[in-house]
């Protein structure tokens, strides 16, 4: 279930069944980041293909409402935390939590102007496993300027939409 209203924008079927066959060996047991959770389907799909641990963040009510919902519904909420905050200030947290995962999704809002900022406080507070990832799902026309110690791994583009898979260089 999503929210209703355009505040979220949800993965297509088809990018998610794509993302999902394109990083299944590296779910089970893994620590998974859903950063702009909407409403936590890309989280809740990884925890039930064998993440250990998800941490969803989001900072919208609706959408906060409809992530806890569908964790219960799951029976996933044992292995889930939710934040009810900024990205920015959740990155805080966790990099004060020295926590560190294998995975972060990010999907963003398509005209968020801050992902070159949310990619380096990634980087700097430490929060990718050594061989850790990031996913940013964005639009095919935006440019993301990656800091210095990340690179690009690689991309799978589709027609208005891109998922570009970044990790420590």
């Amino acid at each position: 279930m999503a929210p209703e209203g355009m505040e979220t924008r949800p993965t297509t079927d088809r990018i998610k069944e794509t993302l999902f066959n394109m990083i299944a060996f590296d779910l089970p047991e893994c620590q998974f980041l859903d950063l702009f959770s909407g409403s936590g389907a890309i989280g809740i799909e990884s925890l039930s293909r064998g993440a250990r641990r998800a941490v969803f963040v989001e900072q919208g009510a609706k959408q906060l409402t409809c992530i806890r919902g569908n964790l219960e519904k799951t029976k996933l909420t044992q292995s889930a935390q939710v934040m009810g905050t900024s990205v920015m200030e959740a990155l805080k947290v966790l990099g004060a939590r020295k926590e560190k995962f294998d995975i972060i999704f990010m999907d963003p809002p398509y005209a968020l102007q801050e992902i070159d900022v949310i990619l380096e406080s990634i980087a700097e507070k430490e929060l990718l496993e050594e061989e850790g990832y990031i996913i940013l799902e964005r639009s095919s026309n935006s440019i993301v300027k990656l800091p210095q110690n990340l690179v690009l791994w690689k991309e799978k583009q589709y027609k208005t939409t891109t998922l570009s898979f970044i990790k420590k260089g």
